[in-house]
């Protein structure tokens, strides 16, 4: 089953000081990501609600809301609490900063002068895992419609054409059987397999900083082969 590819991610870049911000995107540019700014905490939460973003790079040092305390707001709403977040400072700094970083939550440490090819290393790394996470999000939501087109009655939402065009493949009516599905209990079990698959797969996306993406993939596969078996012919069960 293809996919569409998902669009450019973004990266939300949050620095006080507008000539930090510049030297952020000239060295990310080369990315062709969306690259989006704020200039404190409070511009950088209200930009999170917004939109989704794949990683956010952020100053510790900001007058008012600092790096720490809105690092601590992102990963309290459940709406953010998942995105990466690099913290970045400068030099001169206390020892204990990486540690509080870390116990905060955030995924990795860079301190000024930041190098511009460890950074965007760094930052491909969460753009590869969002455009992974992203992509499985799709053909999960595929295999939803699909499940609705296969097995929805005639005349309902997720179904096309009209009663003079006579059943369509996948549906049934009061003259033909419900195709794939059974009419006895084998088609019954494989949808509650399928049922049981999805929310195995909508678990793993909404932890998607912890899961694997070939775990997922895996989820998708079995779902995709139950779906064949349940079309494979008029009984639901599996093909010969």
């Amino acid at each position: 089953m293809s996919a569409p590819v998902p669009d450019r991610s973004s990266i939300l870049i949050v620095d006080d000081m507008q000539e930090n911000l510049v030297a952020l995107e000239a060295v990310l540019g080369p990315l062709d990501q969306q690259l989006v700014t704020a200039r404190s905490g409070e511009e950088a939460l209200k930009a999170m609600l917004r939109q989704d973003f794949a990683v956010v790079l952020l100053d510790v040092l900001m007058p008012g809301m600092d790096g720490f305390e809105t690092a601590s707001n992102i990963k309290r709403l459940d709406q953010t609490k998942d995105v990466p977040i690099i913290l970045l400072t400068g030099t001169d700094v206390d020892a204990d900063y990486a540690y509080r970083g870390y116990a905060l939550g955030a995924a990795d440490f860079l301190s000024k002068p930041i190098d511009p090819w460890v950074l965007r290393t760094k930052v491909n790394v969460f753009l590869d895992l969002d455009r992974k996470n992203r992509q499985l999000a799709v053909q999960a939501e595929q295999l939803r419609r699909l499940l609705v087109a296969e097995h929805s009655p005639r005349g309902t939402a997720g179904t096309a054409g009209s009663a003079a065009e006579g059943p369509l493949e996948g549906t049934w009516t009061d003259e033909a059987p419900r195709r794939g599905m059974g009419a006895g209990r084998g088609g019954a079990e494989q949808l509650a397999e399928i049922s049981e698959k999805l929310v195995q797969i909508e678990m793993m996306l909404r932890e998607r900083e912890d899961a694997r993406s070939d775990e997922l993939s895996d989820k998708i596969g079995e779902l995709e082969r139950t779906v064949r078996r349940l079309g494979a012919d008029g009984t639901g069960g599996a093909p010969a």
